[in-house]
């Protein structure tokens, strides 16, 4: 028996969860007090709202030939390690920033605090080189004094 109303109690519906398994991984840990993205939680009721659309989405890149794969949203998985791997490797960003990123039918949304604004081109840009890699939405905040830090 489900007590919505009551303190305490919170309907089914209203829960977020990563009901679609999409990657959402912490890339870079220098900020403390950057705040932690929500990542891709959805309530349920967003989840049936989305299903369509992502199903679309997911399979045109297929039925155009511009996918091996015969979803989009199966890429993901295997994006998000490489992009793990690169932003390591690539070491100017492990000091002045915290970064979150996120893998959606082969679209990487990266979220986050960095330094300055060269700092979050340079991530942009390093992500978007990465293989299979379609889009980077960069949502990152430049927080200036992340640098002195």
């Amino acid at each position: 028996m489900l007590l919505v109303g009551l303190p305490g109690f919170v309907a089914a519906d209203e829960l977020r969860r990563n009901v679609f398994d999409d990657p959402f991984v912490q890339l870079t840990r220098a900020l403390p007090t950057c705040p932690v993205p929500e990542g891709p939680l959805l309530t349920e009721a967003d989840a049936k709202a989305q299903a369509h659309g992502r199903i679309e989405r997911g399979t045109s890149c297929f039925r155009a030939g511009r996918c091996r794969l015969p979803n989009s949203y199966l890429y993901d998985k295997e994006i998000m390690p490489r992009v793990q791997k690169a932003v390591d490797a690539d070491g100017r960003f492990d000091r002045t920033t915290s970064v979150w990123a996120t893998g959606q039918r082969r679209w990487v949304w990266l979220q986050g605090c960095v330094g300055s604004q060269a700092e979050s081109q340079a991530l942009e840009t390093l992500v978007r080189g990465i293989d299979d890699v379609e889009g980077v939405v960069n949502e990152l905040v430049v927080v200036p004094d992340a640098r002195s830090r």
